[in-house]
């Protein structure tokens, strides 16, 4: 069975722009959507502003995928807390995200490792990353989708 993977932390808001949050962090996201970029009327698409740092390193198991992207804003955790405090608070919840996206038996990329390369089905997670989920406020979402053709 392939299995391609990867994992993004995201930070979105109406009202700072990626280019803001990137100021007040220091970190250099890897992608970032601009709110009403596409287009304005009769509604805002994208609806907020969003920045996100990835980690698609093929042949990684999902936990090191997440410390890649954690190990990257770790440094900058108290400027991290900040926004995102700030955020929930001017907001609501819901402005960071931590997102787990595996696709297994996706036939148009490139399997990020096999069962008998690396086991990628499981994954833990310790308790630092609880910790950070909790002090950033971050959700955790994951989405597991089989990409097998039907046979209709």
């Amino acid at each position: 069975m392939s299995l391609t993977q990867h994992v993004y932390f995201a930070i979105s808001s109406v009202g700072t722009t990626a280019d803001d949050i990137t100021q007040l962090l220091g970190v250099e996201p890897d992608e970032v959507t601009v709110r009403g970029s596409l287009t304005t009327s009769p509604h805002t698409i994208p609806f907020c502003h969003c920045w996100k740092v990835f980690c698609r390193e093929p042949g990684l198991p999902v936990d090191e995928q997440i410390d890649q992207v954690i190990g990257r804003l770790r440094p900058r955790m108290e400027a991290l807390t900040n926004l995102t405090t700030r955020l929930a608070t001017e907001e609501g919840p819901g402005g960071a995200i931590l997102q787990v996206q595996r696709y297994f038996n996706r036939h148009d990329e490139q399997p990020s490792g096999s069962p008998d390369d690396t086991n990628l089905f499981g994954w833990h997670l310790d308790r630092a990353l609880v910790d950070f989920l909790a002090a950033t406020g971050a959700d955790l979402d994951v989405g597991e989708y089989d990409m097998t053709p039907s046979d209709d």
